[in-house]
């Protein structure tokens, strides 16, 4: 693969488009009962792996489709317009994807890799731990066993592991990579199929909940050691990339939720004796409301697709210089906390505001119109927008450097930063 994609058919959005559009309409169809029962789309991610869409990155000549990231996250948009549990179950696997790319580019062999996604298979995300974790350490560890590794440990919020054939799982490796040195902390990548390892279905937010974010146990499972992957080396960008897929997913949740105002708007009868107008559909103030959404919804997906376009020029310039590679990197990292602050403004303003365009009765359970604000909420609620509000203002000011990875976790009163993340943000 080259970085100069000018031969790429100036059509590829638009084939994807055609490619996907009668599968997101059958996902579409069910999304309002599933919520309803509670089910997880565990069809409907296996429809989307056998069309292919976990390998849309992947190079053509190793069975992909070779798109850019203003391409995938349009895909990610129209996918959360259709359900939108589902671009953020794939996050952790587009995640890994992204790596492995990343490390093709710079002439690292990812065959196999490559391969595995274009046969369907994907990966989920296994990287934070609950309760006394310190925040500067990881419970989970990779020990030693032989040519191999050993890995055990329990994580949560593990987003779309239970879908998956690999879990992408952060870790710390006692002795490093000789055994006898200090703790490191790696990419374990490892096989869900293999003996020991435990996928439960308990996430219990009030929104996402098809995402599968529960808990993952490992019990003294294998890991090869050509899975163990060096975090210092993971694709410097991953965090802004984590939250394009969120910015996405919220601009998909804005879409769907304009689709079913207006669909509820066009066909309702019954009104109001103080109305603008006889017809809901005819009165001008429903018909404003109606066009605030519109516009909320135009302006979270041109700023969403600003920063796509921002991650993909600092993929292309991945072989390039490391100044341009840094500066560009830094600008991606800004352009996606800005855009988080005033893209979950504007989708849960939208999602609040569709009521305003309707009666009582479409608070009704069976509608599930509260499923939009309730996802769109539980999406905007990950790393928090009151903190990204603060790093943009950290940087315009002083010209602060953005953090490049985040951790959570227990914290001594008055700590601010942990040093596994320092030491990650130094090393991107």
């Amino acid at each position: 693969m080259t970085l100069d994609q000018s031969t790429r058919p100036r059509t590829l959005l638009a084939d994807l488009r055609a490619t996907y559009a009668p599968l997101l309409e059958e996902i579409a169809a069910g999304t309002v009962q599933r919520e309803l029962d509670g089910e997880l789309p565990t069809e409907q991610v296996r429809r989307l792996k056998e069309a292919g869409f976990g390998a849309v990155r992947v190079p053509v000549e190793h069975g992909g489709r070779g798109a850019d990231l203003v391409e995938l996250t349009q895909l990610w948009i129209n996918l959360a317009t259709a359900d939108a549990n589902l671009p953020q179950a794939l996050r952790g696997h587009f995640a890994l994807a992204e790596d492995r790319l990343f490390q093709h580019v710079l002439g690292d062999d990812q065959r196999a890799w490559f391969a595995r996604f274009a046969a369907g298979e994907i990966a989920g995300n296994a990287w934070s731990e609950v309760g006394s974790t310190g925040i500067d350490t990881q419970q989970t560890v990779l020990t030693r066993d032989g040519d191999g590794y050993r890995i055990n440990g329990e994580k949560y919020y593990t987003t779309g592991s239970i879908f998956a054939e690999w879990a992408d799982v952060y870790t710390r490796r006692p002795g490093g990579a000789t055994g006898r040195g200090e703790d490191d902390y790696v990419i374990a990548v490892v096989d869900t199929r293999e003996r020991g390892v435990t996928v439960t279905d308990d996430w219990d937010g009030f929104g996402q909940r098809g995402t599968g974010s529960g808990t993952t146990a490992f019990d003294d499972v294998w890991v090869n050691a050509e899975n163990v992957l060096v975090f210092s080396r993971r694709f410097p960008y991953q965090t802004a990339f984590y939250q394009l897929n969120l910015l996405a997913t919220l601009t998909g949740i804005g879409r769907a939720a304009l689709r079913d105002a207006v669909a509820a708007v066009r066909r309702r009868e019954r009104n109001y004796s103080h109305a603008n107008a006889p017809r809901v559909r005819d009165d001008a103030q429903v018909l404003a409301r109606i066009g605030e959404i519109a516009a909320a919804v135009y302006a979270a997906e041109a700023t969403t697709l600003r920063v796509a376009a921002a991650l993909e020029a600092t993929f292309r310039a991945g072989r390039g210089p490391d100044a341009t590679l840094r500066a560009l990197n830094e600008a991606a990292e800004i352009e996606s906390s800005a855009a988080q602050v005033v893209v979950t403004d504007l989708v849960l303003r939208a999602t609040s505001d569709l009521f305003d365009t309707l009666g009582a009765s479409a608070t009704s359970r069976a509608h599930a119109l509260d499923r939009h604000w309730r996802n769109a909420r539980t999406v905007s609620s990950h790393n928090p927008r009151i903190l990204k509000a603060r790093v943009v203002g950290g940087y315009e000011v002083n010209g602060t450097p953005p953090p490049y990875a985040w951790a959570i976790g227990a914290t001594e009163r008055g700590q601010a930063w942990s040093s596994s993340a320092d030491e990650a943000a130094s090393s991107a």
